[in-house]
């Protein structure tokens, strides 16, 4: 009984020193990972979704209708975006934009709105919009629409699927460069 308290005591002391000895993780501002999903990325297990680029075709179908989200290359480096939610009958959001990475977010920057900015939650296999935006965004909705925490996941990692998806009057939802 005393050999298996007195190793169990040594084996804590162990796990408590190697612990208190790990080095921090690197502040980047940008969230870190824990040290077993670090080594799943580096064996390849999982994506790094820091370099998963968020170029594809996002959309969701649910009893009210279909959010749908596109994101295809720009000619600066950056990316053009459109998407369209629904909620029921006449309550809906659609636009258009521009947008940009930073770490994990993806900054949409609605045109012919005025100064719409949405940041988004990317985490490579879905784009989440915050529960809050800016009342600016409420004239890219009709009705009691919002895009106040709607969320799309990836359905293509593509360009030309981006290109294909189709806005609820069958028109291209993201157009050609």
């Amino acid at each position: 009984m005393r050999r298996t308290s007195l190793a169990a005591l040594v084996l804590l002391a162990a796990c408590q020193r190697e612990a208190a000895t790990a080095p921090a993780p690197r502040e980047t501002g940008v969230q870190t990972s824990s040290g077993l999903e670090r080594a799943a990325i580096e064996t390849g297990v999982i994506a790094d979704t820091a370099k998963t680029p968020a170029i594809g075709l996002y959309q969701r179908i649910h009893e009210a209708g279909r959010d749908a989200l596109c994101v295809v290359p720009a000619r600066n480096g950056d990316y053009r975006f459109a998407l369209e939610a629904s909620f029921g009958e006449d309550q809906s959001c659609k636009g258009r934009g521009t947008a940009r990475r930073a770490g994990d977010k993806l900054i949409l920057s609605f045109s012919r709105s005025d100064h719409c900015i949405i940041v988004a939650q990317y985490d490579g296999d879905q784009v989440s919009l915050p529960g809050v935006v800016d009342m600016k965004c409420a004239e890219v909705c009709k009705g009691r629409g919002s895009l106040e925490g709607v969320s799309f996941p990836r359905l293509a990692s593509d360009v030309a699927s981006a290109l294909q998806a189709r806005d609820s009057a069958g028109e291209p939802l993201c157009e050609p460069n």
